[in-house]
């Protein structure tokens, strides 16, 4: 049985393993990126990183679980007194900065094996129910305030949002150099935002 100290420090590799993972895959993409890539950015062998995640497929799960999570916690620290459309320009604007930044993995929709191992990982699953259920009431709340068109159904406009942290328009406008991150994020959002409106 693991010492409260070795538990610590499988922990800690573990942590570093995502966090490699995750600039990889916002970086690299995921059919690029190796396990023996992770290995390397770690300073591991690959033996030690299969023994934490048995395959790419569950390095990416678990990686995507991680940031769902984290988006669901900046979700629930919004400023609860702002409305339901102030709230989701809010996390609009800031996937679209942690995309600027490379913190978006980007993960194929092609990819059988991986679509096959996040279908079944119940982590992944619960916290892309979770993210989706709070997008889906603040949607929901804001075409009740008369903020977003009642003729657009919640989940495209839900599936529309997450189709923003991948959207080739910022990398497009990125490498072009006439605009700041800012300006290419605020663009971005009232574009998006002007056309779901009512």
């Amino acid at each position: 049985m693991a010492t409260p100290y070795r538990l610590r420090q499988l922990e800690m590799r573990e942590e570093a393993i995502l966090d490699a993972a995750h600039q990889l895959l916002g970086r690299m993409g995921y059919e690029d990126m190796t396990m023996d890539i992770v290995a390397a950015e770690v300073g591991i062998a690959k033996a030690s990183l299969y023994k934490h995640f048995p395959s790419k497929e569950k390095l990416a799960a678990r990686t995507m679980t991680r940031l769902f999570e984290r988006t669901i916690t900046q979700i629930e620290s919004v400023d609860p007194a702002l409305t339901a459309i102030e709230k989701l320009r809010t996390m609009l604007r800031w996937v679209l900065v942690e995309r600027l930044a490379g913190s978006i993995p980007h993960l194929p929709s092609t990819n059988g094996a991986l679509e096959q191992s996040l279908l079944t990982d119940e982590a992944y699953l619960t916290a892309l129910f979770t993210l989706n259920a709070n997008l889906s009431a603040l949607v929901e709340q804001a075409k009740s305030d008369g903020a977003l068109s009642p003729e657009l159904p919640t989940d495209y406009i839900v599936t529309a949002i997450y189709a923003r942290s991948c959207d080739p328009t910022l990398d497009y406008m990125q490498r072009g150099n006439s605009y700041s991150g800012e300006e290419i994020v605020g663009h971005m959002v009232r574009a998006f935002f002007q056309g779901v409106q009512r």
